[in-house]
């Protein structure tokens, strides 16, 4: 039988490298590829076609969520699983909203993921065990009490629009996201006003807050899963 190829998307080699060995014992899954930014990860997405992609989602140069929305809308038959070390409903209900298949906590993942690999190839989706009981029980609450507001917002933004607010977040200048993203300042600077506009924050700092409340960036290290 075929083994279910895999692309690991993940920006600490340590944890890369626990993840494919992890893998590795399993007969039936074969990791073809790893990836350590978003931007790589697409890129690798389109030229290997995985079956699954295991994504993190705090990633230097584009993140998780992005790097997500872009295979899926190129690969929509490719299935990602998002590993994360944040188990709030915002950043599981924005990368469900965005088409993902699955979402992991890093801190049980090694128990878990070639189960949650197999279970999604098979067309199911899969949770960490808590993140799939707030799902079944507290969605309704949670969506009356606007905690998912955070996710809500950062919908409304393109594909385009999340990587300069990525960038902006990391302290880039106007020139460099022009350079990273190949186009022209004037259109860098067309974008960071159309964010602006689109989440009604009018300075560079309450950009950056916006995008670590909604996952794009880390404000902390990680946790590793080994």
């Amino acid at each position: 039988m075929k083994p279910i190829t895999v692309l690991l998307a993940e920006d600490h080699m340590i944890v890369r490298e626990g993840l494919r060995a992890l893998l590795k014992l399993e007969t039936d899954i074969e990791v073809i590829g790893e990836a350590e930014n978003g931007r790589q990860a697409v890129e690798l997405a389109r030229k290997l076609c995985p079956d699954l992609v295991v994504m993190d989602i705090a990633m230097p140069s584009l993140n998780g969520m992005e790097a997500t929305r872009q295979i899926l809308q190129a690969q929509p038959g490719i299935k990602v699983l998002i590993l994360s070390a944040h188990s709030d409903d915002a950043y599981v209900a924005l990368v469900m909203a965005i088409g993902a298949s699955g979402y992991l906590i890093k801190q049980t993942a090694a128990h878990i993921l070639p189960r949650a690999i197999r279970e999604i190839h098979r067309g199911s989706t899969f949770f960490s065990p808590i993140i799939a009981k707030r799902r079944n029980h507290h969605r309704q609450k949670a969506q009356e009490r606007g905690e998912l507001r955070t996710a809500k917002d950062t919908e409304q933004l393109t594909s385009r629009e999340s990587e300069v607010l990525q960038l902006i977040a990391e302290g880039r200048a106007n020139k460099e996201t022009a350079e990273e993203l190949h186009i022209s300042i004037k259109t860098v600077e067309k974008h960071r006003q159309s964010l602006m506009n689109k989440l009604n924050i009018h300075d560079t700092a309450g950009l950056t807050r916006h995008a670590i409340a909604a996952g794009i960036i880390e404000s902390s290290v990680q946790v590793t899963i080994l």
